[in-house]
């Protein structure tokens, strides 16, 4: 295994996708010469050419539009958007067309392409640079969405991802691109889109995230573990569209409390489609109400207010305890 951090992993896995299918291609701004606003294309230029790693105009829209049809015609393109705040502008592509082939064609026609963005916030950025958006994609029939949260994790659902004949947006959360480093196995992996992961297992209550948020939903249990003798269990999402009922039904009907964390706007968010879940399938089982750690329902603030705007493990923590103390 090789230690590496996510913005490496994710790299790599563009590298093995690429060496091993001729028609994996990637395309964006700054994608070739200039490696990409994050460097996660480094090195791609340098051994595939122009032909295989294509800059693109200033034009999201463009860059969508385009890779769907080279899908339709059998290519498999990696499309790069520099922010997730960015690709509104592309959102008519998606939604009109990727998302609809399928079923407009009766299953003669897929769209096998991907969509990354850099997601969230954690890095002081500007405006439209740390939108955490990703209901919108989950509420798009025939959009399938995941977000990695930790390096070995990215790498290979970024190449289940490659593989799918369908559209699948790939949401990374830049916090997280050199937060911290893993072991990645040197042997390529995938993880199926749809199946969540019980990251820790535990019997009081569970926690449910994905993304940056997982840093502070693993924080948070060490704590509750450490100074409340409580045993949490994790579930980390991964894939929100589908999303892996199943697995948080079976936690929850052990547990009896749950606490649903994501830093997106609160109203009509991840979580309160994980909680109308629960509600439709084990409302029986709960020992008290589910509860949310979100982000508000405001642009997401600059520099000195971000912090304040994102979960963090105190407020994961105190949700936690209401419930458990209910």
């Amino acid at each position: 295994m090789a230690e590496m951090n996510m913005a490496k992993a994710i790299n790599l896995a563009l590298l093995e996708a690429m060496t091993k299918d001729p028609k994996v291609i990637v395309m964006g701004e700054d994608v070739g010469p200039d490696e990409g606003v994050f460097r996660i294309t480094e090195g791609l230029y340098a051994k595939f050419g122009g032909d295989r790693v294509i800059d693109t105009p200033l034009a999201e829209s463009g860059i969508i539009g385009t890779a769907i049809g080279m899908a339709i015609y059998g290519m498999k393109p990696v499309c790069e958007i520099q922010f997730s705040g960015f690709d509104y502008y592309n959102y008519h592509q998606l939604e009109s067309h990727a998302a609809r082939f399928r079923n407009r064609t009766r299953g003669r026609l897929t769209v096998p392409m991907v969509m990354r963005a850099p997601y969230g916030g954690g890095i002081r950025a500007l405006e439209h640079h740390s939108e955490s958006r990703e209901a919108i994609y989950a509420h798009t029939p025939g959009l399938k969405v995941v977000i990695p949260s930790g390096p070995r994790n990215a790498r290979a659902l970024l190449h289940s991802a490659i593989q799918d004949p369908d559209p699948v947006i790939y949401y990374e959360p830049k916090a997280c691109y050199r937060l911290f480093r893993e072991d990645v196995p040197e042997a390529m992996e995938t993880l199926p889109i749809g199946k969540a992961q019980v990251v820790k297992q535990g019997s009081d209550i569970t926690l449910i995230s994905y993304g940056a948020s997982m840093r502070a939903t693993l924080e948070a249990a060490e704590s509750l573990e450490e100074e409340d003798g409580v045993k949490p269990e994790i579930i980390d999402l991964l894939s929100i569209c589908p999303l892996d009922t199943d697995t948080i039904i079976e936690s929850v009907r052990k547990t009896g409390r749950a606490v649903v964390i994501h830093e997106g706007p609160r109203t009509c968010g991840l979580a309160a489609e994980v909680i109308a879940r629960i509600n439709e399938k084990v409302l029986e089982y709960l020992e008290a109400p589910v509860l949310r750690v979100t982000g508000y329902d405001v642009p997401i603030p600059y520099f000195s207010k971000e912090q304040a705007y994102l979960p963090d493990a105190d407020k994961v923590l105190n949700a936690a305890r209401k419930t458990l103390s209910f």
